[in-house]
Formats: structure tokens, C-alpha cells, sequence
């Protein structure tokens, strides 16, 4: 007798290899925007982006929640899978934090041969970013209570914790603005500019995806598709907001605090 498999092969879908053309597309039309060029290619590829997330993330929750595909072996593949991807997304960031330290601890004629760079205006470590600080981990502590709260059975506490995140992410993403709209300095000042926003752009455009698969996340534990035993899209997510705030402690320490006080 031929035993099932719990194992579940997906059908063929458009969204993987329309995804990374879209994709391809936003960063050349960023490139050409950075050269001068129009906005339009970026904008057309931030909705095309959006749409293809849409459609693929339908997809997703349709064969989890309405076709039960999700199986105990499915679900478990889809765990290791993230593990996988949050392993390859610290690589991501050690580059940035090798560069940072390469440049701090062993300054060149370049930058005066001090560090930070001299002439170069950095932040106060103590004062708007500590509250991100605080703000980014305290949505930590809630996305736990959320999560804590759908294993015990207690969906409105789920959906509570889960709501509060969202809210102190939104707040960490407009005080970030805020925070780049009063820096002295540019992505053009010297290695420490480069290195500066492009670690924490990156860092607050992955608190964006974040926020959003929270948002969809909570979306569906409102319509009550994740249950105390199944919600793997939901354990993702909150690994993957773990891994944010994991990573912004990082950069507090090395690109706010040693880049400012710590340095010599």
C-alpha cells in the first residue's frame, strides 16, 4: 500500500520569477534616479513590488488556510527555510559591520587619520536614538506577549500585543526619518557617511518588511486563520522581528556608541 506524503509540492507560480524582475526593475530605476534620472521607473516598480507581494502572499494563506497543504512536514520545511534566510540576512549585515570596523580601527590619511572622520558632526548615542532603542525593543516584548498569549489560547491578548507592535513600529520608522532628516552628514561624507546609511537604511528597510508581514499577520489572526497548534507564518514573523531587533542592538552599540564615544 503506497503511503501518503505529508510533504506538499506547490503548484506552478507566476509570482517567483515576476518578483525578481520587479525587483531588478526597482533597482535600476533607483540606480538612474540616483544619477539624475525620473522617478517613474522607481515609482512603477514600488507598485508592481507591491502587487506581486500581494497576489504571492494570497497564494500562501490560501493553500495554508483553505486548502490545508500545510502540513506537520510542510511546516516544518518552511521553519528550517527561515532559519536559512535569517542566517543569510546576518551574513548581510556582518559585511557592513566588517567595513565599519575596518575603517574605525585602523583609520587612514583619508579621514584625518581619527575616527569619527574629522570635521564630521556624529550623533548623540543618548539622546532620539536610545528612545528607538527602547521603542524597537519594547515592540519585542509585546510580539512575545502576542505570541505567548495565541499558544494559551487567549486571541484577544494575541491580537492586542500584536496591534502595540505594529503601533512602536511604525513610531521606530517615523523617528528614523526624523533622525535622517537632522543628520549633519550624508551618504557622501566620507566611509562613515557610506557606512552609516547603509547599515541602518537597510536595518529600517527591513524593519518595513517586518511591519508589513506583522501586518498581515495580524490581518489573519483577526479572521481567525491561525490557531494555538498552526500559525508558522506567524512564528516566521516574529523570528524575523526578533532578528530586527537583534541586529539594531548591534548597530547601537558599534555605528551609534563606538562611532561617537567609544572611538578613540
Amino acid at each position: 500500500m503506497r503511503r501518503s506524503s505529508v510533504f506538499h509540492l506547490v503548484d506552478a507560480s507566476p509570482w517567483p520569477i515576476l518578483g525578481a524582475n520587479v525587483g531588478l526593475m526597482l533597482v535600476l530605476g533607483l540606480v538612474r534616479w540616483f544619477h539624475g534620472g525620473g522617478f517613474m521607473v522607481v515609482e512603477i516598480g514600488l507598485w508592481l513590488c507591491v502587487g506581486c507581494v500581494f497576489f504571492w502572499w494570497r497564494d500562501v494563506v490560501r493553500e495554508s488556510s483553505f486548502l490545508g497543504f500545510h502540513t506537520s512536514g510542510v511546516r516544518r520545511g518552511l521553519q528550517i527555510g527561515m532559519v536559512l534566510f535569517i542566517l543569510s540576512e546576518v551574513f548581510f549585515f556582518l559585511g557592513f559591520f566588517w567595513a565599519f570596523f575596518h575603517s574605525s580601527l585602523v583609520s587612514s590619511s583619508d579621514v584625518g587619520n581619527t575616527w569619527p572622520p574629522y570635521g564630521l558632526e556624529v550623533m548623540d548615542p543618548m539622546a532620539v536614538i536610545l528612545l528607538n532603542t527602547v521603542v524597537l525593543l519594547g515592540s519585542g516584548v509585546f510580539v512575545t506577549y502576542s505570541h505567548y498569549s495565541l499558544v494559551m489560547g487567549d486571541y484577544t491578548g494575541s491580537v492586542l500585543g500584536l496591534f502595540f507592535t505594529l503601533c512602536l513600529g511604525v513610531f521606530f520608522t517615523l523617528l528614523q526619518l526624523m533622525e535622517y532628516l537632522d543628520a549633519s552628514f550624508s551618504i557622501a561624507d566620507s566611509v562613515y557617511g557610506s557606512v552609516f546609511f547603509m547599515a541602518t537604511g537597510f536595518h529600517g528597510f527591513h524593519v518595513l518588511v517586518g511591519s508589513a508581514f506583522l501586518f498581515v499577520c495580524l490581518f489573519r489572526l483577526v479572521l481567525g486563520e491561525f490557531s494555538s497548534s498552526h500559525h508558522v507564518g506567524y512564528e516566521c514573523a516574529i523570528w524575523y522581528w526578533h532578528f530586527v531587533d537583534v541586529v539594531w542592538i548591534f548597530l547601537y552599540l558599534s555605528i551609534y556608541w563606538w562611532g561617537s564615544v567609544g572611538a578613540v
